[in-house]
C-alpha cells in the first residue's frame, strides 16, 4: 500500500464531518501534528494578519487602538462604581476621624484653636510643677486606641523622652499658693496643695477642657478625673472643685483673664470656696486669726509684682490669657 507524501489541510478543517475522512496512518499523524501546531496564533498560514503577528508585534498594535473601540460600559456599571465609592468614601471618613480624634498633640502651641472652649483632651499625668499646674502626656482615644497595651503606644517614663512631648495644662478658676519660685518665698500652704496634687493625679487620666492658652506656653482648662477609691467610685470628678473644697487653693481673682468654664461653674467655685472659709480648712485656717498676716495668692503676686498681662482673645490656638 502507497501512503500519500501529502494531505490537503482543507480537508482537515473543523466543519468536516469525521466519518467523510479516510484516515490513512500518514493523514493520522499529519492531521494530528497540524492541529497541534496551529495554537500559536502567529504560526498559522491563514491570511488573517493579526494570525500573521509576533507577539511583540499584536502587543505593540493592541496598545496602540484608538480609545473609542475600548469598552467604557463597564467603568459606569453599578457593580463597578458602588464599590468604588464606598472604598473612597471608607478611606475619607477614616482620614478625617483620624486627624480629628486620634491624632497625638505634642504640645500647648499646637492645639488647633478649634479645641477652644469647645473639645476636650485626654492624657495621662506625667508630672505636677505646682498647686494648680501639671503636664499631660496625650493619649487620643484612651485605652480603646490601643494606649497603654499596644507595644507602640506607651507612655513614655524617662524625662529625656518626654521633652516636648506634653501639654502643661494650669487649673482653670482657681488660685493655690505659690511655691518657691526665681529667688521668692514659698507661700503658706504651697506644699499642702502640691503634695495633694501630686497624689490626687500623678500618673493618672484626666480630661481637660481647654478653654484658652497664656503667655507660658500653657493651656488654662477644667479638668476631670476618676478614681476608683473616691466615693462614689469612678465618678467624675473637677480637680479645681476639690482642691477648693479641701482649703488647697481659692477662687481665681484676677481682673482680666480668669476662667471658670461658664457662671454656673464660677458660683459653683464660689460656693466651694465659702464653706471651705467658713470651716477654717486648709489656708483659710488662719484667715480670721487677727496679726497673723493672712495672704490670699492673688496679695502674694500682687506683692511680688507678678502682675496680669492683657488677654489676647482672637488668634490661631495660641491666644494669651493672665492666668497665672
Amino acid at each position: 500500500m502507497i501512503f500519500p507524501s501529502k494531505v490537503d489541510r482543507s480537508s482537515l478543517t473543523p466543519t468536516t464531518h469525521p466519518q467523510t475522512l479516510v484516515l490513512t496512518p500518514h493523514k493520522l499523524v499529519t492531521q494530528v501534528a497540524w492541529v497541534v501546531m496551529r495554537w500559536p496564533p502567529w504560526s498559522s498560514e491563514s491570511t488573517n494578519d493579526e494570525q500573521k503577528q509576533t507577539p511583540s508585534s499584536w502587543l505593540s498594535s493592541a496598545a496602540n487602538k484608538p480609545s473609542s473601540i475600548l469598552d467604557w460600559t463597564a467603568f459606569t456599571e453599578l457593580r463597578t462604581i458602588l464599590p468604588t465609592v464606598v472604598l473612597t468614601s471608607g478611606i475619607l471618613v477614616a482620614a478625617r476621624f483620624h486627624r480629628r480624634y486620634l491624632r497625638r498633640i505634642p504640645d500647648a502651641p499646637s492645639i488647633s484653636s478649634s479645641y477652644l472652649r469647645r473639645r476636650s483632651i485626654f492624657g495621662q499625668v506625667t508630672s505636677v510643677g505646682d498647686g494648680d499646674n501639671f503636664r499631660i502626656f496625650h493619649t487620643p482615644g484612651g485605652r480603646m486606641a490601643g494606649w497603654g497595651w499596644l507595644p507602640w503606644k506607651k507612655v513614655p517614663t524617662v524625662k529625656k523622652d518626654l521633652k516636648d512631648k506634653t501639654i502643661h495644662i494650669r487649673l482653670a478658676g482657681v488660685d493655690a499658693p505659690e511655691l518657691a519660685h526665681f529667688g521668692r518665698p514659698e507661700q503658706p500652704f504651697a506644699r499642702d496643695a502640691h503634695t495633694w496634687l501630686t497624689s490626687y493625679l500623678s500618673n493618672r487620666r484626666v480630661r481637660a477642657l481647654v478653654h484658652r492658652q497664656d503667655q507660658y506656653s500653657r493651656v488654662v482648662a477644667s479638668v476631670f478625673v476618676r478614681r476608683a477609691f473616691d466615693f462614689p467610685p469612678f465618678r467624675r470628678r473637677d480637680v479645681s472643685y476639690e482642691m477648693l473644697k479641701r482649703g488647697l487653693a481659692t477662687v481665681y481673682e484676677a481682673k482680666v483673664g480668669s476662667e471658670f468654664g461658664g457662671d454656673k461653674m464660677e458660683k459653683k467655685y464660689r460656693k466651694a470656696e465659702w464653706w471651705a472659709k467658713k470651716r477654717a480648712k486648709g489656708l483659710w485656717k488662719d484667715y480670721r486669726r487677727v496679726g497673723s498676716g493672712w495672704e490670699s495668692p492673688r496679695e502674694y503676686k500682687n506683692r511680688m509684682g507678678m502682675g496680669d498681662p492683657p488677654p489676647i482673645e482672637k488668634g490661631n490656638g495660641k491666644g494669651k490669657t493672665g492666668q497665672k
